[in-house]
């Protein structure tokens, strides 16, 4: 298949180390604590829109703002902690929706056993993304927050395409040996990722035949992340790195 022999020659070319220094999947790959790569990694995904290099600047600024101990961090902040965080701003990401997000880490850590307890004993129980997703916005924004906030998050129940939020679930899981992505948690299967659909891939997607929706919507992302499993079922979003850097790197 003409498009399948593309796609896998971009894959060896681009999923490789040298892609991890310019990426925002840079920032966890400076721990090793469980912990603290699922916590920078979920926060460098949060930020990651608009341009690269500022995404990453920014996100290695908001571990450096944590005092480099991510989970410590979150598991122990008090008011002065959360405080000492003021000034932070990515695009419209601020210091106001910092502090939410260290504290609704905090009760996540405190009540639901972290990230990989909400997400692993999520799909445990629904073996679907798509409800883990949505089970995941309401355990975040349980406590009270504003609607500025929220919008840092992308909702599945109202069909967006949760781009960042499933950059972060394929981090988490994939696991191919190519040192890129880091692959710590186990008892999500590759096999039940979605695409994490943004301009460059969609664009791709398009030019290729594997989406047809105009809209990047949730929709979207399941025409196309089909697509991909014809390709490969048990891995189809290894092909994230083909379709994004074929669209910055002008490869059609």
């Amino acid at each position: 298949m003409v498009v399948k022999d593309f796609l896998d020659e971009l894959n060896e070319r681009y999923n490789c180390a040298a892609f991890i220094e310019d990426d925002p999947i840079s920032v966890p790959h400076r721990y090793t604590r469980r912990q603290d790569v699922e916590i920078s990694a979920f926060l460098a995904s949060t930020i990651a829109w608009g341009q690269r290099k500022t995404i990453v600047r920014n996100a290695h600024r908001m571990v450096d703002w944590m005092d480099d101990a991510p989970f410590q961090f979150v598991r122990n902040a008090t008011e002065a902690d959360l405080k000492a965080l003021d000034g932070f701003v990515h695009r419209t990401f601020n210091d106001f929706d910092f502090r939410y997000f260290i504290l609704s880490l905090q009760n996540i850590y405190k009540n639901y056993g972290g990230l990989s307890g909400v997400f692993e004993g999520g799909y445990a129980q629904s073996k679907d993304i798509r409800v883990v997703l949505s089970e995941f916005y309401k355990v975040f924004f349980e406590l009270a927050s504003q609607p500025r906030t929220r919008r840092h998050i992308s909702s599945i129940d109202k069909g967006a395409a949760c781009k960042r939020l499933n950059m972060f679930l394929k981090w988490m899981v994939r696991r191919d040996g190519r040192g890129v992505d880091l692959g710590i948690w186990r008892e999500i299967p590759p096999s039940a990722l979605y695409l994490p659909l943004d301009v460059h891939s969609g664009n791709t997607g398009r030019e290729l035949g594997l989406l047809k929706r105009k809209q990047s919507d949730w929709r979207a992302v399941e025409e196309i992340t089909e697509s991909l499993r014809k390709f490969d079922a048990e891995d189809p979003v290894k092909y994230d790195f083909a379709l994004f850097c074929a669209g910055i790197y002008k490869e059609l």
